[in-house]
């Protein structure tokens, strides 16, 4: 019985699961709980201490020992599952839990109530015999005689002898032993990979792409489908070109040679179709049977080339095993425009492809990590040996031609000086032959086995029998590979051929389809014409079955663990190479059809990026390159060209500030490093932990596109949090160097000590060396609800948003995986929109290293941003003012980042308005201290823990020049930025210790207060980010 996957049926958070009956009656007692009965939780009524070790008993624990239940994805029939309890449920306090958790984890269908568990009995009644099993196969029927049926094809009686007599023994014995290297090692790399875990339906797709991903199995997997059934029309049209042979012979012609070829192939091809309909027995029944056609036929073989040959034969160019025709068939004899090695091997090699006939039907075998190797390998050695000993024997008892005129023998009185040929010592004339064209002989007659043999219709069975085995096989492997490939949904359109019918999943409309391409393919009725174009396809899932071997033992991932050990991922490597190399030797231009059609088919699922994760080996590559780079990193230093704003972006969960994902994504996105931080204000909780680390936040980040990490954190407080993050987040030289945050909404409604964390954040910040950017909109940041905003509340001036993760209910529990979570909304924002022509405000007030002016220049390199002219703003003097202007615009061509226009404002040290010198008063009157206070007799004095966070006079008039700076520029802001797209800024810092932290935010505020456009307050590290040097 398939079940879910553990991940799905389990929630780790689940320690207080849903109680049973047994729970539910039970009596209270002192210690809170009658514990007995409740650890009855197994199908079969038996408690835990009944399944653990007899060492383990009165040793009470919830440890479970070692079971083949929590590792397997599928269910036995008759008890219940079994699961190994979680880390928590394991150092989970008792006492604060009020019970013992369950020692199995509830899933998602526990939850449902009390009224699930009578449900639950009720369905186990009803189920008291076990599904039927559909039928399964061992490795002899299974995979041996299926293997040796599909290479012992068409090839084998109809076109061996003719390759022997083109090529010659020598060289046909070096294509049959260079075809069986390939498929040897091909088979070699198949048993690897079919042993390293649990083989499914789906045969040579379902290897290579567990192995190499849905990339390259999805577009092999169609190659691989497509090519069986052609080669359901090679072997068809191999037995109808018999059929035909033995009509002409009798007489008997519908149309012509050609067409009768075609209607004797789409019959036969229909009648097939119906046996594969039928169901695996009647298939796995027929293959059998064709097996022992084989066989006799085989026997009648030998024995005829040991049989002394009659003048009819000796006529056909049959003598018997002779020295002298060895010697003459053992050199090449090449003719026609096929007659050379290259085109002899591509007519030969489809016959040595069914070595995966026994692989893709994987899903019907008893024990298919057994079976395929031992099966396959065994096929491959006795084929490889009946291919040569046949294309021996036959090469030594017939002569290339003769003209089957038993009247072309030489008479006593005859000259033998006009005879011409081997066949003048055996007392016949074939001179005729030499320039002529006659019809026997090895060169000229396909059916050469025929005549060779003992008892010809034998031959003629056996024909019928590998042509026919191979065709069913060819016809039955086509579908299952495609139905696993429309079953994972990697392409459009095909999912309609996925469904299977019956007990034994049979993908009927496959069938049909692989019919339709199989009848096309037939009306071509030429099979020197069909076995080429299938070569290449064979050949490129051979060497992508060989690279995915090797592929996978390179990576040296600890999940590569094949029990079969006789393999060598250098011979593998040298298998893949090979094929490829044959393939464009064989029919250049085919090859490149076929990786044509897998690059083409490669590039769609990259695009498409399938929501698939098998443990390939190129996740495992990737890991391995991604990790051999951020070491070699550790041995370069940094240099100032190569600096990236590396960003630590407090977003809480990310979809609730898209507005700041998104302006950073500007800054990072195919540049540098952006990690979006969480901080879960909460005590120590699984569900707090669980909260923090949720794959939620990252499937919003990938379906908003956004490259991006994510890190979330447990803290009793956001301050601590983001510490957390600071000194912990990034890996090697890959760390951030730039924190950003957006703006503390209603700072100044606040309470003095929020202030005061929310301004320590930064002085954090300072400390670690890092760069600081506040983000402030107009409108507000978060767009989350306020039930969800239980996430760095810090940062968010809603009382409601100040919490604790609530600890989880202790009767009832929920599985994340199993219950459909709603998705997080994709909120847009103003940093996502094209800007046209408006304008980025930089001002540049303060020398921070730079990050002020690059912030911007890496904003207009993006397309949205590309039509927005920079504009530079300094301080400056009005007497100098054009002075200063030419110096700023020189030192910013050095760095050379685009900007043309910049402007000094010598206002900036004017003094601001009263009215906003008096708004900034009122701002930050509710944090000064009051010196002189009422003193009620209720009242005591002002703690001191209050005092650091309140502005006094003496902290005012410290102050009070900078103060006046922030109100002016504020008011230069809206003078000059009103229509800006962006206003980008250099943050002044506050001194510790001089200047309060709440006075800090005051100026912070004020600064980018009423502003319409976004504003960007920036501080750089006070080191160089820019310089004008080339090395």
């Amino acid at each position: 019985m398939e079940s879910p996957e553990t991940s799905s049926g389990v929630h780790l958070a689940a320690y207080r699961p849903t109680l049973p009956p047994s729970v539910v009656n039970a009596k209270a007692t002192a210690g809170g709980f009658d514990e007995s009965g409740y650890y009855h939780c197994y199908g079969d009524g038996s408690s835990v201490a009944s399944h653990g070790s007899d060492a383990l008993t009165g040793y009470e624990t919830l440890d479970a020992p070692p079971h083949y239940d929590f590792y397997a994805n599928t269910e036995v029939f008759g008890r219940q599952r079994r699961f190994r309890p979680s880390l928590y449920q394991l150092h989970a306090n008792p006492e604060v839990d009020s019970r013992p958790p369950l020692y199995e984890e509830t899933t998602a269908e526990q939850t449902r109530g009390e009224d699930s568990s009578e449900e639950g009995e009720e369905e186990q009644e009803e189920q008291k015999e076990p599904p039927p099993e559909p039928p399964r196969f061992g490795w002899v029927q299974g995979v041996m005689i299926r293997c040796m049926l599909n290479i012992w094809g068409v090839i084998l009686y109809l076109r061996l002898p003719w390759i022997t007599a083109q090529a010659g023994i020598g060289l046909t014995w070096v294509i049959i032993l260079l075809s069986s290297c390939i498929t040897g090692i091909t088979g070699l790399s198949t048993s690897a990979i079919a042993t390293n875990g649990k083989v499914k339906g789906g045969g040579t797709y379902f290897l290579i792409s567990r192995s190499l991903g849905p990339e390259l199995g999805g577009s092999i997997g169609l190659i691989f489908a497509f090519a069986n059934a052609v080669a359901v029309a090679m072997h068809t049209v191999g037995f109808a070109e018999t059929v035909t042979d033995l009509m002409y012979e009798n007489g008997a012609v519908m149309v012509d040679r050609i067409n009768d070829i075609r209607i004797v192939g789409i019959i036969t091809v229909t009648c097939l179709l119906g046996i594969s309909l039928a169901g695996m027995t009647w298939e796995s029944k027929a293959q059998v049977l064709f097996f022992l056609v084989i066989m006799v036929s085989f026997v009648s073989y030998v024995v005829g080339t040991i049989t002394p040959a009659s003048p009819q034969k000796q006529a056909k160019g049959f003598f018997s095993y002779r020295a002298d025709i060895f010697a003459a068939n053992f050199v090449p004899g090449w003719r026609g425009p096929e007659g050379s090695f290259f085109g002899m091997f591509s007519i030969f090699f489809p016959s040595a492809t069914g070595i995966l006939a026994g692989a893709n039907i994987s899903g019907d075998l008893k024990n298919p990590t057994v079976a395929i190797p031992k099966g396959t390998l065994t096929a491959i050695f006795w084929t490889t040996i009946s291919y040569l000993i046949i294309s021996a024997t036959i090469g030594s008892c017939v002569l290339r031609d003769a003209s089957g005129l038993l009247n072309d023998t030489l008479s006593p009185s005859s000259s033998r000086q006009d005879c011409v040929g081997l066949a003048c010592q055996y007392g016949w004339d074939f001179t005729e032959c030499i320039n002529n064209t006659c019809t026997y002989g090895i060169s000229n007659y396909y059916q050469s086995m025929s005549l060779v043999s003992a008892f010809a219709p034998l031959i003629t069975a056996g024909i019928f029998g590998a042509t026919l085995s191979s065709a069913l096989a060819c016809l039955v492997s086509a579908p299952k590979v495609f139905q696993c490939l429309c079953k994972d949904k990697l392409y459009p359109l095909i999912g309609i051929f996925g469904k299977g019918y019956g007990k034994n999943d049979e993908p009927l409309r496959g069938y049909l389809l692989t019919y339709i391409i199989a009848a096309c393919f037939i009306l071509i009725a030429e099979l020197n014409t069909i076995a080429p174009i299938i070569s290449n396809f064979f050949l490129c899932s051979y060497s992508l079955i060989n690279f995915s071997c090797f592929h996978a033992s390179i990576t040296n991932s600890p999940g590569w663990r094949p029990s079969f050990r006789f393999y060598s991922k250098w011979l593998s490597l040298l298998g893949a190479v090979v094929c490829v190399v044959i393939m464009f030797l064989l029919t250049w231009w085919a090859a490149l059809i076929a990786f044509g059609v897998v690059f083409l088919l490669l590039g769609y699922t990259l695009y498409k990026k399938p929501a698939v994760n098998w443990g390939s080996s190129v996740q495992a590559s990737s890991y391995n390159i991604a990790l051999s780079q951020c070491v070699g990193l550790n041995h370069v230093e940094d240099h100032v060209k190569n600096y990236r704003p590396q960003c630590l972006v407090l977003t809480g969960p990310p979809s609730s500030r898209p507005a700041l994902v998104d302006l950073v994504t500007c800054f990072t996105k195919d540049l540098s490093l952006m990690i979006c931080g969480n901080v879960v204000t909460a005590g120590s909780s699984q569900s707090a932990v669980e909260k923090a680390s949720s794959d939620s936040h990252v499937t919003w980040l990938n379906q908003r596109r956004v490259k991006s990490f994510y890190r979330g954190v447990v803290a009793t407080e956001l301050r601590s949090g983001v510490n957390m993050l600071l000194q912990g987040a990034g890996l090697g030289r890959i760390k951030p160097n730039v924190l950003l945050m957006g703006f503390k909404k209603g700072c100044c409604s606040e309470t003095p000590q929020a202030a005061h964390n929310y301004i320590g954040i930064l002085h954090d910040a300072f400390d670690l060396q890092y760069g600081v950017c506040i983000l402030r909109l107009k409108e507000a940041l978060d767009v989350s609800r306020s039930s969800q905003s239980d996430v760095n509340p810090g940062l968010d001036g809603r009382e409601e948003s100040i919490n604790t993760v609530s600890a989880p209910s202790r009767l009832q529990t929920t599985n994340t995986s199993s219950v459909p979570v709603e998705a997080e909304p994709q909120h847009s924002t103003v940093f996502q929109k094209k800007q046209g022509k408006k304008t980025i405000d930089v001002y540049w007030l303060s020398d921070d290293g730079g990050l002020t002016l690059l912030l911007p220049y890496l904003l207009t390199r993006r397309k949205r941003w590309a039509r927005c002219k920079v504009r530079v703003f300094v301080g400056g003097d009005a007497d100098k003012r054009e002075e200063q202007r030419e110096e700023v615009l020189a030192l910013i061509k050095k760095f050379r980042l685009g900007f043309h226009d910049v402007e000094v404002l010598p206002d900036i040290y004017q003094n601001p308005q009263p009215a906003s010198v008096h708004l900034f008063e009122n701002m930050v009157g509710r944090f000064r201290l009051d010196t002189n206070p009422k003193q009620d007799s209720d009242s005591g004095p002002p703690g001191q823990q209050e005092e650091q966070w309140m502005i006094t006079d003496q902290d005012l008039e410290r102050n009070k020049a900078k103060s006046l700076r922030q109100i002016r520029l504020n008011e230069v802001l809206q003078d000059y930025s009103r229509e800006a797209a962006l206003i980008v800024i250099t943050m002044p810092v506050g001194m510790r210790g001089v200047c309060p932290n709440t006075l800090y935010l005051a100026w912070l505020d004020f600064l980018s207060h009423d502003l319409r456009p976004p504003v960007l307050l920036v501080r750089g590290n006070q080191e160089n980010v820019l310089t004008f040097y080339c090395q």
